[in-house]
């Protein structure tokens, strides 16, 4: 019985890795064949888009970098994106506090409508925020992006702070305030660093979808000195031909910040996305 068990045992768990190991090439391959292909020539990739570079290609970074004024782009991503991160948390720290910690006649309305966004397509909002922006003066420059990323991931950021601040126990506000803390105090010496992981969470994703977000930003500028790293990849393309190689050494470069922060803290995103769900 014993070695039937461990049998058992042993081929469920060898099934288990084989089920993993599968997952994980299927994940990973697509960024292998996107690094190997950017250190290929144009001339390998359209003969065997599948083979190996016959020698590797580095000077596709530099090139990728030289040309569609990447390095002025990346500067215009890091400060949209560090921006929306920045507005978002704020707005999002402060709303969840009132939505979770008070109580007041409406609060669940006004939480409902503010995280039914999360069901309502991005696209859909193009048409407003392009009238919105430019009747407001401010088409074709870095803070519409800023605005209007921090607007877009508010219902998410929302409703994942709100739920991780119900989960904080009410005794520790309960015993701050016997001591004499105010309102203020109480947010900010209290629930706002018990809540540091649901915060970490959603400024990872607002960061991510700042970073890689397009179709806004095309929408919403015209020129280098305001547009992002995202849109410097379809310079590579034109109407007779593509440069295959500078443009996938562009998309490993556009990745990386993504891959290396969600890597940094990911302990905190799945932390912040656990802890909302447990009681006191």
């Amino acid at each position: 019985m014993r070695t039937q068990h461990s049998i058992a045992y042993l081929t469920a768990n060898t099934l288990k890795w084989i089920l993993l190991i599968a997952l994980l090439s299927i994940a990973l391959l697509p960024l292998f064949w996107l690094l190997v292909s950017s250190l290929r020539t144009n001339l390998e990739l359209q003969t065997n888009p599948f083979g190996w570079p016959a020698k590797l290609q580095w000077g596709n970074y530099a090139k990728a970098l030289s040309m569609a004024s990447l390095p002025r782009l990346l500067f215009n991503s890091i400060v949209v994106a560090a921006s929306a991160v920045v507005l978002n948390s704020l707005v999002t720290a402060m709303g969840s506090f009132i939505l979770a910690r008070e109580h007041f006649k409406g609060r669940d309305v006004i939480y409902t409508i503010l995280t039914a966004g999360v069901l309502v397509p991005v696209i859909s909002f193009m048409v407003p925020y392009f009238s919105l922006i430019t009747k407001a003066g401010l088409y074709n420059k870095l803070l519409a992006l800023v605005l209007v990323y921090t607007a877009v991931n508010i219902p998410v950021s929302i409703f994942l702070v709100t739920a991780f601040m119900k989960s904080i126990p009410r005794e520790l506000e309960e015993a701050s305030i016997i001591d004499g803390c105010s309102f203020f105090r109480r947010f900010a010496s209290i629930i706002l660093p018990l809540s540091r992981s649901g915060l970490v969470t959603a400024a990872t994703f607002c960061f991510i979808y700042s970073w890689n977000e397009f179709l806004m930003a095309m929408l919403l500028t015209s020129s280098i000195e305001s547009r992002t790293i995202q849109l410097g990849i379809k310079f590579f393309s034109s109407q007779f031909i593509t440069d295959y190689s500078s443009m996938y050494a562009a998309v490993i470069i556009t990745i990386i910040p993504s891959i290396a922060g969600y890597a940094f803290l990911h302990d905190k995103i799945i932390g912040g996305l656990t802890a909302g769900g447990v009681k006191g």
